[in-house]
């Protein structure tokens, strides 16, 4: 019998705090940007390929963390997750060259993460609600995230402006460490009251090649790339850009602070609009509006109104289509393989993280702008949208014959 001590409510609560604290702590890379590259002489391109390469390290390692937390514990692999990024951190206030920002903020950041993140804690708190009640609960714990991006990035502003952006890290580095203790409440129940959609005898192979060689997961996949590049591409990039247009640097901070606040409302909307309506229809609303505020934004005078307009309106879909993604995959192939294949598309968001932070710093550096680049987002947003509209949704038959 599961310990009576790790309720449904308690696995919530401490999944939300650990995500508040990993997505928070992740998000404070925009507003250490200038600073680290001004006292380190590292490029912008520098930073941001670290940052993009801790986007693919993160990416490509979430499947096997997500798999090896099903085989050996979800606590445990949290637990580990969370000694690296903290580790991440502290090591990180000590970079001046290339390749330590790459170790510290790209390897040791990207692997801790990839155990501290949406896949691995949202199927977690999953496997704890029925059905009806599951896109809201992921968009509760989605909104996690954003309640960390709203009140961790105006205290890194705060240290940063004190104490400069190296004391910044360390402080965080002791914050994320909390993480450690948090995750022994998410040790995964008794794999009889698991999910019954997936049949007793599938193995974890048969399950990924399932996925695999269904359509619609593929275009999930292919149109959360475009997430990954849009919200990538903001959150490292976005302080810079406004700087760039004349802003004092707490513009940036106030808006990614709106973008968290705005996010928390989003996730939980559009998380409880999942329990009501397709969640690909949703998805391609969210896309399209993405677009939409993205290429209004670039087409105004930047100014401070302006930019918290801008921040409000984006943060009503910034994470929007976490609750809705992870939920398509819970209704399609069932919960007993979420968390790895929820990983999988998550490795599709990161490469395109990695696109949005990587070619942000380069396209800057080689032209002095962020045009180009802001406007292919608006295209991809497009494509976005266009990939989700024709996704089969139904449950797989295996998971039908399994029960629901």
């Amino acid at each position: 019998m599961q310990s009576s001590w790790r309720s449904p409510m308690v696995v919530l609560t401490c999944g939300t705090i650990i995500l508040f604290i990993s997505f928070g702590a992740r998000n404070i890379f925009g507003i250490i940007l200038d600073p680290m590259t001004e006292s380190t002489g590292l490029s912008v391109s520098d930073f941001s390929f670290a940052i993009g390469l801790q986007a693919v390290i993160w990416g490509l390692t979430t499947p096997i963390t997500a798999s090896l937390a099903e085989r050996y514990g979800t606590a445990r692999m949290i637990a580990l997750g969370g000694v690296l990024y903290a580790a991440g951190l502290i090591l990180m206030s000590l970079v001046q060259i290339p390749i330590h920002m790459n170790l510290t903020a790209g390897l040791m950041l990207g692997l801790g993460l990839s155990a501290t993140g949406f896949p691995i804690i949202l199927a977690a708190i999953t496997k704890r609600v029925d059905a009806k009640r599951r896109s809201l609960f992921l968009g509760i714990g989605s909104a996690a995230g954003s309640s960390g991006q709203l009140a961790l990035v105006p205290i890194g502003q705060f240290f940063i402006s004190g104490y400069g952006w190296a004391v910044t890290a360390i402080i965080f580095g002791c914050l994320v460490a909390l993480i450690v203790p948090l995750a022994s409440a998410m040790k995964d129940p008794k794999r009889e009251a698991a999910d019954p959609n997936a049949a007793p005898e599938q193995k974890l192979t048969e399950a990924v090649g399932e996925a695999m060689s269904h359509r619609g997961f593929l275009l999930l996949a292919a149109g959360y790339f475009v997430c990954g590049y849009q919200v990538m591409f903001l959150g490292t990039h976005l302080p810079n850009f406004l700087t760039e247009a004349g802003q004092d640097a707490w513009v940036g901070a106030t808006a990614l602070s709106l973008i968290g606040l705005f996010n928390i409302f989003g996730t939980l909307v559009w998380g409880a609009m999942g329990g009501k309506w397709r969640m690909k229809y949703l998805l391609t609303s969210i896309y399209l509006l993405r677009s939409l505020v993205l290429a209004v934004f670039i087409l105004l005078p930047v100014t401070p109104s302006s930019t918290y307009i801008f921040a409000s309106a984006i943060g009503l879909l910034w994470l929007a289509t976490v609750p809705l993604t992870s939920g398509l995959v819970a209704r399609i192939f069932g919960l007993r393989y979420m968390a790895t294949l929820t990983g999988i598309v998550f490795f599709s968001h990161q490469l395109g993280s990695f696109a949005g932070a990587w070619l942000g710093g380069l396209f800057f550096d080689q032209t002095g702008s962020y045009g180009t680049i802001w406007w292919i987002g608006v295209l991809l947003g497009v494509i976005a949208a266009a990939l989700h509209f024709p996704i089969d949704d139904k449950p797989v038959e295996r998971a039908q014959t399994a029960g629901t």
